[in-house]
């Protein structure tokens, strides 16, 4: 599972009227296809990102979350589960400094990633038993101070099954954090609408001081994706002593 946080795009202007971009279906192209094209061609924020130098559309609704509660600080370790192809990596890794020594940032992921300034990725799958002393050995048996997941399970276009798997992956990645995050810290998540998530959000305020409903404006409109921030780590839950 990744994060699939990928794109690229184009926009144009004539006579002061925005030209929206048609793909023509063309050799084997499916219509779902055609239409993900042509969403793209016309996103401005997929426009922007490529402008801007980011990886990702995706990295504007972290920016906002983070603009909205000031999650980043210097100096901070975090982890980013499915991390490719890396732009949310690489606006933690400009806003805690990890480039010039001061923050940590952990992009784990099955694919391989292209390298960044101040990222470390790793290949590994994060529901690997191993998965979270292996990344604790990585912070030198340190905590993490956030840990973001903008993952998503391939989609069967069946609305209740394909939030049924989104709620599950985020249940994963709660519990994830849960063996790897310090006490006051934050985890993010992607989730959709449409309910059947009240385990999730038992387990996240049973955890964290403040849990949060939040669709960032570069969530597309038509889309259910929300985002789920729990803020305020209480700590994990203290290991019942052996007999």
């Amino acid at each position: 599972m990744s994060g699939g946080k990928g794109g690229g795009g184009v926009s144009g202007h004539e006579g002061g009227r925005s030209l929206k971009v048609r793909v023509k279906s063309a050799g084997k192209r499916t219509l779902s296809s055609k239409i993900w094209l042509e969403r793209q061609l016309n996103d401005p924020f997929v426009a922007r990102a490529r402008q801007e130098g980011w990886r990702s559309r995706a990295v504007y609704k972290l920016m906002e979350l983070d603009e909205r509660y000031k999650l980043f600080k210097q100096g901070q370790s975090i982890v980013d589960l499915g991390a490719a192809p890396g732009g949310w990596a690489q606006y933690v890794a400009k806003k805690v400094q990890s480039a010039e020594g001061r923050g940590r940032v952990i992009g784990i992921d099955i694919l391989e990633i292209e390298t960044l300034p101040g990222v470390e990725f790793e290949v590994m799958d994060f529901l690997e038993p191993s998965a979270p002393e292996r990344l604790r050995s990585r912070l030198n048996g340190g905590l993490a101070q956030g840990v973001l997941s903008d993952m998503a399970a391939n989609t069967t276009g069946h609305k209740k099954t394909d939030h049924l798997r989104i709620i599950h992956l985020a249940e994963l990645a709660a519990e994830f954090a849960r063996e790897v995050t310090a006490p006051g810290g934050f985890f993010v998540a992607k989730v959709f609408q449409g309910g059947s998530e009240n385990d999730l959000l038992s387990s996240l305020k049973r955890d964290y001081q403040t849990v949060r409903h939040v669709k960032p404006k570069a969530s597309r409109a038509d889309s259910s994706e929300l985002y789920v921030l729990a803020t305020g780590f209480r700590g994990a839950p203290a290991q019942p002593a052996p007999d």
